[in-house]
């Protein structure tokens, strides 16, 4: 008889080790407290509009193929995507505009016509980034750092040595100001800290690793959507045998003599041989581990940011926006201090604004565009969140207007808005930070739980509250890396 697994939650992450159990002839279930399954992953339809709801940027997507091969499955009869020629759009107040193409030299001498910078600087920020990526992808990203064995192995030893090239002992913004001339250039790959929801003026240069994957391996766009991601591998669960169990909300995880032996749900009592926590790390423990010793360290850590999303019907199309753009503040160090030490929101934010109708037509009526659009805002600490957004929507439909010459708000025709009270209220994510603990410190990857409970045997984690961090090539390794400690 095959042993039995009881995932909680049904994110990205939850669905990903479903597949890995599943795979090795467990006998899985997951229970999720919503009626869907995907977490952050999920859609919504508002008449006519459809939005990917959560991440928009897709990138190493052979982490998703993965799990149709460890299925036995071609993953293009499952799943299918594009690579994207032009990774992002980047607006200025002063009418600077540039388009991060994925050709590396087409980018470079872009950023030399439009901005005046050297196309080289391009070119030598994109090799730094991958020789980081290089030295720690295979130690932050694909490995427990809860292990001796991650820090004695040859390729660790190996980046000892690289050290002093590394990004530890400066931080991002400090970073791109040494190899950049132009302001605008520094605050455009500044940007790439909000990618786990962390301050470029605090964080450590090593987040440099991330412009690596969006241009030196690339950024894609699932032909049915980002919500094809969680529709893909949740119909391949399902093809392995595992049971999905919605509006099942897990009660308590149950401990006896130190051993996870299952879950409550609805006032009964689920067996298991292993218990996999899918849930946001902090309210886990805040909930269905109440009962348990609390790792207060981490409990206690500062959080990421969150988001403000407008998902907007707009019943025009703007042929200068593409896929993903970005908008920028005048003043981005000021934003992030409202972000991160007045915990508040700056007057001018950097506005990102995603359309999928540009590559997937029948996302939005015919003539217009679905716009989901987002600003970085701290996470949620008992603000006046009602005048926030209230202010904030002016304000972004203010700087749309200047710098797209429009008039945005007689556009909008259908409105829904995501916020980090509502945030944590569906996806249970601490306090509405996106991506767990922050990043900015040097020691943040130190600082996530790790994929296994050193206390409490056969309860494992994964997800983006938990190693290696948040995002979807992230939360899909941290299931992978759960599962070399599952039967030790």
């Amino acid at each position: 008889m095959s042993q039995k697994a009881l995932i909680v939650g049904s994110g990205i992450a939850g669905i990903a080790a479903s597949i890995r159990l599943a795979v090795q002839d467990y006998s899985v279930k997951v229970f999720e407290a919503n009626p869907y399954p995907g977490g952050k992953l999920s859609e919504i339809t508002l008449k006519g509009y459809r939005f990917d709801a959560g991440p928009s940027l897709f990138t190493l997507p052979e982490q998703v193929e993965e799990l149709f091969r460890l299925a036995g499955k071609d993953p293009k009869d499952h799943f299918d995507y594009e690579k994207l020629e032009v990774a992002c759009h980047y607006f200025w107040e002063d009418g600077k505009q540039v388009k991060a193409w994925a050709d590396i030299n087409r980018f470079a001498e872009e950023v030399e016509t439009k901005l005046g910078e050297p196309a080289k600087n391009v070119r030598e920020a994109l090799r730094s980034s991958a020789f980081i990526y290089e030295h720690l992808a295979p130690l932050f990203m694909h490995r427990s750092l809860h292990q001796f064995g991650t820090w004695t192995n040859p390729q660790a030893l190996k980046s000892y040595l690289k050290m002093g090239k590394l990004g530890i002992f400066s931080t991002m913004n400090q970073a791109n100001e040494r190899q950049f001339q132009n302001p605008k250039l520094v605050q455009l790959f500044n940007r790439y800290a909000t990618y786990n929801g962390s301050d470029p003026y605090q964080t450590p240069a090593t987040l440099n690793i991330i412009p690596h994957l969006e241009f030196n391996i690339g950024a894609y766009f699932p032909k049915k959507g980002m919500h094809d991601i969680t529709m893909s591998l949740y119909r391949l669960a399902q093809d392995l045998g595992v049971e999905f169990h919605f509006n099942a909300k897990v009660e308590e995880i149950l401990v006896e003599k130190g051993r996870a032996v299952g879950v409550e749900v609805d006032g009964k009592r689920h067996q298991a041989d292993i218990i996999v926590n899918n849930m946001d790390m902090v309210n886990a423990y805040k909930s269905i581990l109440r009962k348990q010793k609390q790792p207060k360290k981490l409990l206690e850590q500062p959080k990421s940011s969150s988001a403000l999303i407008f998902y907007w019907g707009v019943k025009r199309e703007f042929k200068e926006l593409g896929l993903h753009n970005i908008l920028f503040s005048e003043d981005y160090q000021t934003e992030f201090e409202h972000i991160f030490k007045k915990g508040s929101i700056y007057e001018d934010p950097t506005v990102y604004i995603n359309i999928t109708s540009t590559h997937k037509s029948d996302d939005a009526p015919k003539g217009c565009m679905n716009w989901f659009t987002m600003i970085n805002v701290p996470n949620n600490q008992g603000q006046d969140w009602d005048s926030l957004i209230q202010e904030a929507r002016k304000n972004i439909i203010s700087k749309v207007n200047r710098v797209l010459k429009t008039d945005l708000e007689s556009l909008i025709e259908v409105e829904e808005i995501l916020e980090p009270r509502t945030i944590e209220s569906k996806t249970s994510s601490a306090n509405g930070a996106l991506y767990g603990n922050s990043s900015n410190n040097r020691f943040a990857a130190f600082l996530r739980h790790a994929n296994y409970s050193s206390d409490i045997k056969n309860l494992y984690f994964c997800g983006g509250s938990v190693h290696p961090g948040g995002g979807i090539p992230l939360s899909l390794l941290s299931a992978k890396i759960m599962m070399g400690f599952v039967g030790d």
